[in-house]
């Protein structure tokens, strides 16, 4: 019987496809196949395409690449996909069609489940909501690039093929997940948000979605009934002064419950304050801040500065650092004797020209703020949340580090870098007793900085990222890692000066793995270390893997704390520059961000599957147990997970018999 085709275009795809079959080896015909395709693409005829799904899967046009096993897919990198020039977002399109095909039950796959489809493409959509709805401006259909187009054109048929109101539960975790990391930039999540709301249009969104959803919705805009009837705040105040002394607490504590509840501050929430701030309504500024007794006495004692850095810093374009004014007033921030000084200097600054034209750009230029606003604004946050700084799409975990270390353990060691760098255009470190100056150096691991960061890493970190790539620079022919010099002059004395590597700086190789692996167990796990805990965070470099446990790179995190969960299992809490510290690390690892005993901005996972993923760290010889009480079958578990992942890529050497390989 002979097959019809919808159209030419899909008949031309089918006839080349058969090519193909025929000729594999041939790049010509592939290149023609993926222009076939991107034909039926570019004219929004992807029914055409996932009819012929499973045959050309099949027929092997993923053979070879990223696409080619769709269990081993990366749902986080789907996107990157229709931001690049060439063949990318038509494999891509391909791919998630193949995808389709198999969560519809319309492709049996053997390495893919139907369910497996189905969360795989729930997730990805989740993630790229805004090709699913789109801006329409007049802005994005002028830049629209083609590859866009594709991605728009995919998000949207795999919408209308699926459910929307199966995505809302896959969006709200995701926004649950993001949320409970308390990150200071919170672009991400209230995009999530903005495009969350077109899920409740949706006729098959359950009552639970649509609530959680609305729950977000209402945090970022409108908190409290008495702001969603008067969205003009000019009407709001006058309804606000006109209820009872105890109608005012209650709506003031609303306002804090859903700060503390989502991490995340409305407009509103910010005017209130600055309003309560201007008439010295001490009382209810604690309240719409939902301070503990901590906070409330670390406000009355500073009531004054506190006011000043309100009106400075607290407007609807900051308001995401009202959170990171009430966590700065618990942890008391204020009492450490240099921070006040500190801070008055940043209020009095005379700044760089150039860096008060980054500052009022990372604001897109608010006519109500100024630059020395902006960077106090960007302070609050940093001190009130130093687990919640982030790199940003910088390679640069090792200044994000610091700066996270700084604001814990040395908040006005901090604040002096900061002056230095807005006032002078520079900081000083001191290597082994010689200082090295910011501005006299090149270098550094981002030359081109992706600037969306919060204002203390926007100013701070291109001076520390050359500073620390000198250090490492002249930590090199040492015949040992430059990080075991580096860290402990460049984060401060906190830093223990011990270290283990278990990369061979001479040779490359991995060496001595089991001495690496019994150290750390007998310095760091408090069934073998005879008790001590961890004082200060302890910077420890890992390898990162994939999903699939292949190696992606190296990366800088620090350990806070190790102490066992609600269920006795011993694990490593630790702080990830990472815009997301929740990720799948490939053989069952995942770090979680929640429910298993983390506080605000960290991540953990069991102590085994963490070291699994260490390859270099710090420790103190004097709080160490003993190495041989680490049980043998602890110290092979480790060492398959390590071996069976990044292991793949690096040279084993026994050191006991230096000639086994």
């Amino acid at each position: 019987m002979e097959r019809s085709f919808s159209n030419s275009e899909q008949q031309k795809f089918a006839s080349t496809l058969q090519s193909f079959k025929e000729n594999r080896q041939n790049p010509v015909v592939l290149e023609e196949l993926l222009s076939d395709a991107a034909v039926l693409i570019d004219q929004n005829k992807l029914e055409d395409l996932y009819q012929l799904a499973a045959e050309y899967d099949q027929a092997g046009i993923f053979e070879g690449g990223p696409w080619e096993n769709p269990r081993k897919l990366q749902g986080p990198l789907v996107g990157g996909s229709f931001k690049v020039e060439g063949n990318y977002s038509i494999l891509e399109v391909l791919s998630e069609l193949r995808v389709l095909a198999i969560a519809k039950g319309d492709y049996q796959h053997s390495n893919l489940t139907a369910d497996e489809a189905r969360t795989f493409l729930n997730k990805i959509m989740a993630l790229n909501l805004d090709m699913i709805f789109p801006p329409e401006t007049e802005e994005a259909r002028i830049n629209q690039t083609q590859e866009q187009k594709r991605g728009i054109f995919l998000f949207q048929y795999l919408a209308e093929q699926l459910s929307l109101g199966a995505l809302s539960s896959t969006l709200v975790n995701e926004i649950d997940r993001l949320t409970a990391q308390r990150p200071i930039m919170v672009k991400r999540i209230k995009e999530m948000i903005g495009f969350a709301e077109n899920l409740l249009t949706s006729d098959d969104l359950d009552p639970l979605g649509r609530e959680n959803i609305q729950l977000y919705l209402d945090s970022v805009s409108a908190p409290t009934e008495l702001s969603k009837a008067y969205p003009d705040f000019a009407q709001f105040r006058n309804e606000f002064n006109a209820l009872s002394d105890m109608e005012r607490e209650l709506e003031a504590e609303k306002f804090a419950d859903v700060m503390r509840d989502t991490g995340l501050v409305s407009p509103v929430h910010a005017n209130l304050v600055r309003f309560l701030a201007e008439e010295d309504a001490s009382h209810l500024l604690v309240l719409s801040l939902g301070l503990t007794e901590k906070g409330e006495a670390n406000l009355n004692e500073h009531f004054t500065l506190v006011k000043e850095l309100i009106l400075l810093a607290i407007y609807p374009a900051t308001s995401q650092s009202l959170y990171g004014l009430a966590r700065m007033l618990e942890r008391g921030v204020l009492s450490s004797p240099p921070v006040i000084p500190g801070l008055e200097r940043i209020i009095e600054i005379d700044m760089l020209p150039e860096v008060e034209k980054d500052l009022m750009d990372s604001r897109n230029n608010p006519d109500d703020l100024t630059p020395v606003g902006i960077l106090l604004s960007g302070i609050l946050s940093v001190l009130g949340q130093p687990l919640g700084i982030g790199q940003g799409m910088n390679p640069t975990c090792q200044s994000a580090r610091g700066i996270s270390l700084w604001s814990q353990h040395d908040p006005g060691f901090l604040l002096e870098l900061v002056a230095r760098a807005c006032r002078d255009g520079e900081v000083d470190i001191s290597f082994e007793g010689a200082e090295i100056n910011s501005s006299l150096i090149a270098g550094g691991l981002a030359p081109d900085l992706h600037k969306e960061l919060d204002a203390v890493s926007l100013i701070l970190v291109p001076h520390l990222d050359r500073v620390y790539d000198e250090m490492m620079k002249r930590s090199t022919f040492r015949g040992e890692d430059g990080h075991k010099f580096v860290n402990p002059e460049f984060y401060g004395q906190w830093i223990m000066k011990e270290f283990s590597s278990v990369i061979n700086p001479v040779t490359g190789g991995v060496s001595d793995y089991e001495n690496f692996a019994r150290l750390f167990y007998a310095t760091h796990h408090p069934e073998f270390n005879e008790g001590h805990q961890l004082i200060y965070p302890n910077p420890v470099g890992i390898f990162v893997t994939t999903a699939n446990a292949d190696l992606l790179g190296l990366h800088a995190i620090s350990i806070q704390r190790i102490a066992q969960d609600e269920s006795g299992n011993v694990r490593v809490y630790f702080y990830n520059p990472n815009n997301d510290s929740g990720q799948d690390w490939g053989q069952g690892i995942k770090s979680t961000v929640r429910n298993n005993g983390e506080e605000e901005g960290e991540a953990s996972l069991p102590f085994d599957q963490f070291l699994s993923r260490v390859y270099a760290y710090h420790y103190n010889p004097n709080e160490m147990g003993d190495l041989a009480a680490v049980p043998a079958d602890v110290i092979e578990r480790v060492t398959t997970l390590s071996k069976e992942s990044w292991g793949q890529k690096y040279q084993w050497t026994d050191l006991a018999n230096p000639f086994l390989i």
